[in-house]
Parts: structure tokens; C-alpha cells; sequence
């Protein structure tokens, strides 16, 4: 594979802000995703490529076999989600920033692969992240499902040390939190 240090990868836990922050990255200037394939069902108001390639665990798993897969890893909800060699490439040779959302299991594999990329740490205070998780909900799910999340939301914590840069997402600060990103993101070399 022909690396170009042309992709930033963002990431943090549900509730971070994380694709606020994207989308707003995406207001500045033109991004190319990194689009994760998923073996998790399809959303109401999700498309295939937006936001994942949605698969079936067979066919994730035969690709796992073929080598198909840059990386992947099963998520806190027992899904596959893990981008292909194919996919990766089509972003570097894109010639835009190339954006890459992932979870920090994700993190860790990726800088083992490819260290020259820069990993943004999007995170909040525990209250605040389960405050907007519980906000969101819309009361689809029990108290025994918010113990999980924000117990799998606790282990983010445990491996701040793997990112290049965090910034705390504070409520009603999203402007500032695009800010510090983008000026991140500039200070790399990867904006004008």
C-alpha cells in the first residue's frame, strides 16, 4: 500500500460529539470518509455507504479469510465493523482530507499499521455523555443498557494515552471543540 499521510482519524465515545464535530469539519472543507463496513443491521435513515457498508457476518468473516480487511474488530454490541485495504486506498488516493471514525480497539490496531497517523481523542464528562446518550434514546432502552454503555464508555478513558490530541467536548461548546480540531488538523499539515 502506497501511505499517504493524508487521513485523520477521530474518534470517542456515543455522546462525544464526534460526528458533530465531522459534520462540521465537513461545512470547511471537503473530507472523504473512511467508510466502515458493519455487519450491525441498517438504521431507519441510514443508506448503504452512509454511514457503513452493511454486510452479513458470513460474508464479513469470508472476507476476514481473504484478507480483505486493513482492520477490524468486534464492537461492545457483538458486531463486526473494520475497513478494507480497498477502502483505505480509495480515501488516500482521493487527494482530500480523508476522515476515519473509530473506536479506540480501532485506534490501537491502525497505529500499530500506520503510526504516522494522527488520532483526536473527541471526549466529555462522564455526566454529560450519559446525560446525551439518556437525551437520544428516546426511551427505547432500560437502565440495564445504560450500565453497559457507560461502562464500555469508562474503558475510553483507560486509553486516552493512545491519541495525539484530545479535546473535551464541553456542553454547548461545540464551536469551540470544531475549532480546536480544525486547528489541529492545520497544525499537521493536512489543511491549508
Amino acid at each position: 500500500m502506497n501511505a499517504k499521510n493524508n487521513i485523520i482519524i477521530i474518534s470517542g465515545p456515543a455522546g462525544s460529539g464526534k460526528d458533530s464535530v465531522i459534520s462540521a469539519l465537513s461545512k470547511q472543507c471537503t473530507l472523504e470518509r473512511v467508510v466502515t463496513s458493519s455487519t450491525r443491521a441498517m438504521r431507519i435513515g441510514e443508506s448503504e455507504g452512509h454511514p457503513y457498508y452493511f454486510i452479513s457476518r458470513e460474508k464479513f468473516e469470508a472476507m476476514i479469510k481473504s484478507g480483505a480487511f486493513f482492520e477490524y474488530s468486534i464492537n461492545e454490541n457483538n458486531e463486526y465493523y473494520g475497513v478494507t485495504q480497498e477502502e483505505l486506498n480509495r480515501v488516500m488516493q482521493s487527494g482530500k482530507l480523508g476522515v476515519w471514525k473509530m473506536e479506540w480497539k480501532g485506534v490501537i490496531s491502525v497505529k500499530k499499521l500506520l503510526p504516522f497517523i494522527k488520532a483526536i481523542f473527541i471526549i466529555a464528562p462522564l455526566e454529560i455523555l450519559e446525560l446525551r446518550l439518556r437525551q437520544r434514546d428516546g426511551g427505547f432502552h432500560d437502565e440495564q443498557y445504560f450500565a453497559e454503555r457507560m461502562e464500555y464508555t469508562r474503558e475510553w478513558f483507560k486509553h486516552s494515552d493512545i491519541y495525539d490530541f484530545t479535546v473535551i467536548n464541553k456542553e454547548g461548546k461545540l464551536n469551540e471543540t470544531v475549532t480546536d480540531v480544525t486547528n489541529y488538523i492545520r497544525q499537521q499539515g493536512l489543511l491549508p
